[in-house]
């Protein structure tokens, strides 16, 4: 039971890792509100690296934001983790190649592969909750700035990926615990083998094993003696 739960954490994960990759470059991470808008011509969405523009003809225009220095603290705060979650996810994956049972790569000895299933599920928990900081902190700012009165730019609405990304971050974290509570239950292989009494010879001899041998070798002796005569130890 416990291999397939680590592979189902594994397959899990390598999940959560695509959707965490598709989720980055997506360009909805959030879109101008109707909200309060008496003429909706044209609709803004933007993500972590442009903005673009469409109108009611689909016509639309990015641009890339032109300095990263000159961007909001929280967006740079999301791009680090952004990647930092691709490049933790990535990672985890290769080990957990590595620490499946169900495969020979890596080696067979079970403690090593129970010690690389149980790192990469750390890492795709570290995953996880990297990208779902980024994406909650992202969605706050959304919601902060749609619900003040006094705010005097473009209001804007939770984007799809941001809802990719949350489920993206729950995939990666449910995979991750997978491969990690593997590490706490006792493997089989091992408990079989403690319960194996080992094989031990028996040291008791008969008693009557000696007596049995010993006029073997008395006749031995007598035949010996016989074959040279008394004469020839004379």
């Amino acid at each position: 039971m416990s291999v397939a739960v680590e592979t189902f954490g594994f397959f899990v994960a390598a999940v959560g890792l695509l959707m965490l990759g598709v989720t980055l470059p997506h360009s909805y991470w959030r879109v101008s509100t109707v909200h309060g808008n008496v003429i909706t011509t044209s609709t803004i969405f933007e993500n972590l690296w442009h903005s673009c523009a469409t109108d009611s003809l689909g016509v639309y225009n990015c641009w890339e934001f032109p300095s990263m220095l000159a961007l909001s603290g929280y967006i740079q705060a999301c791009r680090a983790l952004m990647i930092t979650a691709i490049l933790l996810g990535f990672l985890g994956l290769l080990l957990g190649i590595l620490g499946l049972r169900c495969t020979n790569i890596g080696g067979t000895v079970l403690s090593r592969k129970t010690k690389l299933a149980a790192t990469a599920g750390a890492l795709h928990i570290l995953a996880g909750c990297c990208g779902m900081v980024a994406i909650t902190w992202y969605a706050f700012n959304i919601t902060r700035d749609f619900f003040d009165p006094l705010y005097p730019g473009t209001k804007y609405e939770l984007g799809p990926a941001l809802y990719l990304g949350w489920s993206a971050s729950l995939l990666a974290i449910l995979g991750g615990v997978c491969l990690c509570s593997n590490c706490f239950c006792a493997p089989e292989e091992d408990a079989a083998a403690s319960t194996r009494l080992p094989y031990k010879a028996s040291t008791v001899r008969s008693a009557g094993l000696p007596a049995r041998l010993h006029p073997s070798a008395s006749d031995e002796g007598d035949s010996s003696f016989g074959k040279y005569g008394k004469n020839a130890y004379v």
